[in-house]
């Protein structure tokens, strides 16, 4: 004979979701899953020319790389499921009760995308000292003495590293014949 203490109460929509929330990590493990499946889909069915094959192939890192974040997304699973939590960021110098500024958030935005359009047409030593200035400019600095110099200069610098010692061809733009 059962007994209305034998039966187990049924789950409600309350304590899913509470049960959700407790162990809401298991949402960056899926998420960590997902990135080391499609980096180990795509190591695996890479295309590679035999003669351009060393002793360490190109499929070798992206390999490493996925398998790394399979193993990380299934200790991780285990640690959140055995009922570890992380721990709730304080922010050094963030007041976590002030809403996010949306205004720089935005201008960040509109800075990185006027960089992409504008790299093909100017070259990437104008849109990126743009770009550096911009985001400068997002951030708070004021400095229109200074700013505009130490973005042409690290746009300049990041182009030579690139372009002459990475052997990264990046576009220079109209000052083609000048770099």
């Amino acid at each position: 004979m059962t007994t209305q203490t034998d039966i187990p109460p049924a789950e409600t929509g309350g304590e899913r979701r509470s049960w959700l929330r407790e162990h809401s990590e298991l949402g960056v493990c899926a998420l960590l899953l997902a990135l080391g499946v499609l980096v180990l889909t795509d190591a695996l069915t890479m295309d590679v020319d035999i003669a351009q094959r060393g002793p360490v192939g190109p499929k070798t890192v992206p390999i490493v790389v996925g398998a790394g974040l399979l193993v990380i997304a299934a200790l991780l699973a285990l640690d959140v499921l055995r009922g570890g939590r992380g721990q709730a960021e304080g922010g050094e110098d963030i007041d976590l009760s002030e809403p996010a500024d949306w205004r720089t958030v935005l201008l960040l935005a509109g800075v990185f995308l006027g960089a992409a359009v504008l790299i093909e047409p100017l070259g990437f030593p104008i849109a990126g000292a743009l770009l550096f200035w911009g985001a400068a400019y997002a951030l708070g600095s004021r400095r229109i003495d200074r700013d505009p110099l130490i973005a042409a200069g690290l746009s300049l610098v990041t182009y030579t590293v690139f372009n002459n010692l990475l052997g990264v061809p990046l576009p220079a733009g109209p000052l083609m014949g000048v770099l």
